[in-house]
């Protein structure tokens, strides 16, 4: 180990001297506090929060990757064109731990840079709502919706019974010769699908809805829940809003007389815009006793159209801003672990500018793997390979994306970390020992007579 942690603290020295390190640590040193009174999001502390903490995080993250990629990329390929491992390779130290030592010093200055500026955005996060003097309601929403962690729960659509009424309308189109020359079946299966699934998000005039969600555990009855949705409409109203009639609650006692009823079911009338994300704040106490809570949307005939309900979901607070910045800055170190392992592999064997190359290859579609599968979907069983070979890159978006949890207040549970550590580690540990099998079996210099 002390091989190992001698060649860590000469790498950390080489990338100090590193011009593109003093780069990063100066914009971010810079950047990040201006950021902080700069940026006005929507003009409401809210959004001012919330535009702070995406740009920050995200700023932080890519500079902290690109900083990562060019000092794993360049320490060893720069080492071995200037010959300086020359003088390494006789002493009593292998080749693999001349590896694991200089990614031991990158991810040992990864972290203290890490540790650093999510320090400072966190104390300048924390620092906003002091320095902007807005107003209690602002404040309250704030700590509603931004200063806390919340779980959300979704009701998951019957995918068997879409895909059997796409199947009987297929077979609807074939039998009356109704399908277009030109398409495939796939292609009219694929519609018909979005269709169905459209039609189960639909509430026609004078009609009602409801969602059910079980397990819904709330630490405090005194806090309250949010009903999260987004509305469409078949022909846009002449003031763009849906008027409705919400219904929260145990909504199972609605077969029972008003006396029997154990727990409140709040109802709440609104007109909210249509096509934008829309919260509704009902108190805690609505949940049943075995974490039963139903939401019913009743659509007026106030508006003469049918309401499209989308993404309509349950959240209430199940952690801390805190802890949930803690696990978000986790989630960022996994990133830049398997960007070091995957910097140093490529140094084994690949000089400076392609090795660097490589790993920004890698890099750049990771960061849209969830968007290049699902376009992969589309072309058959071609698709269903590529998705399994798409597997082999890290994933940086979708739940591995840490500017999502702290932008919407979403609770980053220990679950989706564990499961995205042990990915990653199990990736970038390959990736390390394939690179010491490599350097180890590589010529480094050929001896002239």
């Amino acid at each position: 180990m002390h091989s190992v942690w001698a060649v860590a603290r000469n790498t950390i020295a080489q990338a100090v001297r590193m011009k593109v390190a003093a780069l990063v640590i100066v914009l971010l040193l810079v950047l990040i506090p201006l950021m902080s009174v700069v940026l006005v999001g929507d003009e409401t502390l809210h959004g001012k929060l919330q535009t702070f903490s995406s740009y920050s995080l995200s700023l932080m993250t890519m500079l902290l990757c690109i900083l990562t990629i060019a000092v794993s990329t360049w320490t060893l390929s720069n080492d071995l064109r200037r010959k300086h491992l020359f003088l390494i390779v006789t002493k009593p130290i292998t080749r693999w731990q001349i590896v694991l030592g200089k990614l031991c010093g990158i991810l040992i200055l990864d972290a203290v840079l890490l540790v650093l500026f999510s320090t400072i955005i966190y104390v300048l996060t924390l620092a906003i709502p002091y320095l902007d003097d807005a107003p209690p309601e602002e404040v309250k929403k704030a700590a509603d919706e931004f200063f806390t962690a919340r779980a959300g729960r979704t009701v998951e659509e019957d995918e068997e019974e879409i895909e059997r009424r796409a199947w009987e309308a297929y077979q609807k189109l074939r039998d009356t010769d109704q399908i277009p020359p030109d398409m495939t079946q796939q292609r009219v299966l694929s519609e018909l699908r979005s269709h169905q699934r459209m039609l189960a998000k639909a509430v026609p005039v004078n009609t009602r809805k409801i969602w059910e969600f079980n397990n819904v555990r709330v630490r405090d009855p005194n806090e309250t829940l949010f009903v999260r949705f987004k509305y469409d409409v078949a022909v846009t109203p002449i003031d763009d809003k849906v008027h409705g009639v919400w219904a929260v609650g145990d909504t199972r006692q609605l077969e029972l007389a008003a006396g029997g009823w154990k727990t409140p079911l709040a109802q709440v009338v609104r007109s909210d815009v249509t096509r934008t994300m829309t919260e509704i704040e009902v108190p805690a106490s609505v949940v049943a006793e075995d974490g039963f809570v139903g939401v019913i949307f009743f659509n007026s005939s106030m508006n003469d159209t049918t309401v499209f309900l989308e993404n309509v979901e349950l959240l209430y607070r199940e952690g801390t801003f805190t802890g949930n910045f803690i696990k978000v800055v986790l989630l960022i170190a996994l990133r830049l672990v398997f960007l070091a392992a995957l910097g140093v592999f490529a140094s084994t064997w690949l000089s400076f500018p392609v090795a660097f190359l490589l790993a920004v290859t890698i890099f750049m579609p990771a960061m849209i793997r969830g968007f290049i599968a699902e376009s992969f979907e589309s072309i058959g069983n071609i698709g269903i390979i590529l998705k399994q070979i798409l597997w082999l890159l890290p994933q940086f978006d979708g739940e591995a994306n840490p500017t999502h949890y702290m932008v919407m207040g979403r609770l980053l549970r220990w679950g989706t970390l564990v499961v995205t550590g042990l990915v990653v580690l199990i990736k970038a540990g390959a990736l390390t020992a394939f690179g010491m099998w490599i350097f180890g079996s590589r010529e480094i210099a050929k001896t002239a007579v």
